[in-house]
């Protein structure tokens, strides 16, 4: 009995209290702002939904436009509003069976660019080696065989590492090229890449330099090159004519020896004929004197 009437006196002090709040809301007015929000979101709740059927409707009514038509009277035109906006693509550049994505990137017409062969190459170098040795100067120097990203695209010309190291300095520096005629280039020498960048492209485009040539560099000053150029095309044309020439020599030595050897057979034969000319002449010689006796 106690229980009970415990809890009775507790709800009956939560509804009391209750009671109390909901007429300080209407005192305050807070129940009707609390109806009219509520109104307002359902009212936008169905200014949606009928926005989402009208879009419906209309996409039906699209499709249906597009769908084809039956008759065979000519549809009368439709009035359209909308923006008309020309999208210019860049238009694709075709690529042609001869040239490729390296060719594109030439500094030189394609019918100039060379490939050399490994014996051009080889003998390049070691004409150019003869040509170092050949220097009494004592400068140190080295030789740099070029290739096509030296000569025709990219023109980035690495160095000997050990040769950079011992004798030229480690930081960007200007430095001079002079060709055998004396005319000077000016390039841009990274050390910590070790290698030529700037100034080397108009050297190599403007002594044409291919594919296979083989050039001897001889540090003259500090940051000053003498640049020595031996062609590959002549090394391999100077190899025909030592060939031709070398062909001809053979050709006529034999000719020659075959000469020599055809006077010595008829040498030999001309011997036993005189023999027996001599024979003949005697066998006569006795037959007219038997014949007297």
């Amino acid at each position: 009995m106690a229980n009970e009437n415990g809890t009775n006196s507790y709800e009956e002090v939560r509804r009391q209290r209750v009671l109390d709040n909901k007429k300080r809301f209407e005192d305050l007015g807070i129940l009707n702002i609390s109806k009219n929000l509520s109104d307002l979101a359902k009212s936008e709740k169905k200014s949606e939904k009928k926005y989402e059927v009208t879009r419906v409707r209309q996409k039906a009514n699209d499709v249906y436009m597009l769908e084809p038509r039956r008759s065979g009277r000519a549809r009368n035109p439709v009035p359209s509003y909308r923006d008309e906006i020309d999208m210019e693509l860049p238009s694709f550049r075709k690529r042609s069976k001869l040239s490729s994505s390296w060719a594109s990137y030439l500094a030189r017409p394609l019918e100039e660019v060379k490939l050399a062969s490994c014996q051009e190459r080889a003998q390049a170098i070691k004409s150019a080696e003869k040509l170092q040795s050949n220097l009494q100067s004592g400068n140190p120097s080295f030789i740099k065989s070029m290739v096509r990203s030296h000569v025709y695209s990219c023109f980035w010309l690495g160095l000997p590492t050990r040769f950079c190291e011992d004798h030229l300095p480690k930081s960007t520096v200007d430095v001079l090229l002079v060709d055998e005629e004396g005319s000077e280039y000016e390039a841009l020498f990274i050390g910590k890449r070790t290698g030529l960048s700037g100034g080397w492209r108009a050297f190599a485009l403007d002594h044409k330099l291919d594919d296979g040539d083989a050039l001897v560099f001889e540090l003259v000053e500090a940051t000053k090159f003498k640049v020595y150029i031996v062609r590959a095309s002549h090394c391999s044309s100077r190899e025909d004519k030592s060939g031709a020439e070398k062909g001809e020599n053979e050709a006529e030595e034999t000719s020659k020896s075959v000469t020599k050897k055809r006077k010595k057979s008829s040498n030999q034969s001309e011997v036993p004929t005189a023999a027996k000319e001599e024979i003949s002449v005697v066998a006569s010689a006795t037959r007219r004197s038997t014949r007297r006796k």
